[in-house]
């Protein structure tokens, strides 16, 4: 396993979001996902310090709350404010008003979808999955969270074939709630290479073939710009090709999911560009674990794909 993943980070607080959820595999880490400031409402009317940078737009970029685990919410919120960001990503349903006082949203939310390693590509996890969805989705609904997460979940002996049918069946069951709650689910595209050995949805074609399957406008990929360049390379023909089937995008360098930098290989301005040709409105959320200074490399990275 890479030393960087938020598996690792976040399993622990999939618990506490629905108690209702799929139980945690062995390999899961403890602790929380992210945490809340404890008196919230202090930094409610707090404005930046700074003018805000003004961003062009074309990509809508947000950032994953759990790679900054040294800042609280609020000081990550804020910060965002200041460089031009427009969400945050990945957060729990207790999270989810937070970005508001800001004036941003939460871009993606945890509503106990499944595990990364235990998901939607075995029947038996389907009315767990269902009843933390059901607990869950009216609070994303009601902080106009647009995107909520789920997963595959391992082979372990399965062929992708079955595996497919079952995520299939699973996301078709969940589509009316789904629909109902104006939210859009989308099933993460991870690398089974380095990062989470044996994850099924490990490449593009198996992923939109789902998605083709299901066929509905609120059931999307996922699309992580770091897990697929290590799985299949191919960003940008990839994204204009099946771009109707992403609804969300996260970014890391390549490789070691670091800064957006000259020291990995994707060129990010381009891939941008490839993201904006497809009529995108959706959001980007950088999901990268700094090295350096964490809001330096932020920054730059908001800067990098500003295009």
């Amino acid at each position: 396993m890479s030393a960087f993943n938020r598996r690792q980070v976040f399993e622990g607080g999939l618990a506490m979001a629905a108690s209702i959820c799929l139980p945690m595999s062995a390999e899961s880490a403890t602790g929380s996902a992210a945490r809340v400031d404890s008196n919230p409402g202090a930094l409610s009317s707090d404005a930046p310090k700074s003018t805000p940078i003004k961003r062009k737009n074309n990509i809508r970029q947000s950032v994953s709350r759990w790679c900054y685990p040294k800042q609280t919410l609020d000081e990550l919120c804020q910060y965002a404010v200041e460089i031009g960001l427009q969400a945050i990503d990945l957060l729990q349903p207790e999270e989810f008003e937070v970005p508001r006082r800001y004036g941003l949203l939460c871009s993606m939310g945890y509503v106990g979808g499944g595990e990364i390693n235990h998901a939607l590509n075995r029947i038996e996890n389907h009315d767990a999955i269902e009843a933390a969805m059901r607990k869950n989705l009216p609070a994303a609904t009601k902080a106009g969270v647009p995107n909520v997460i789920t997963f595959s979940g391992q082979r372990a002996g399965m062929s992708d074939e079955e595996g497919a049918r079952n995520t299939i069946v699973g996301l078709k069951r969940l589509r009316p709630l789904i629909e109902d709650h104006g939210v859009t689910l989308c099933l993460e595209l991870l690398n089974s290479k380095h990062d989470h050995h044996d994850y099924m949805c490990d490449h593009s074609t198996w992923g939109v073939r789902v998605m083709e399957e299901v066929n509905s406008p609120s059931i999307k990929l996922l699309y992580d710009i770091y897990h697929m360049q290590i799985m299949e390379g191919d960003l940008i023909a990839t994204i204009r090709e099946h771009g109707q089937w992403f609804g969300h995008y996260h970014t890391g360098g390549v490789p070691g999911r670091h800064e957006l930098d000259d020291q990995q290989e994707v060129n990010w301005a381009a891939v941008m560009r490839g993201i904006a040709s497809t009529n995108y409105k959706g959001y980007v959320a950088h999901e990268f674990v700094p090295s350096r200074d964490p809001l330096t490399s932020l920054r730059q990275a908001v800067d990098l794909c500003d295009i």
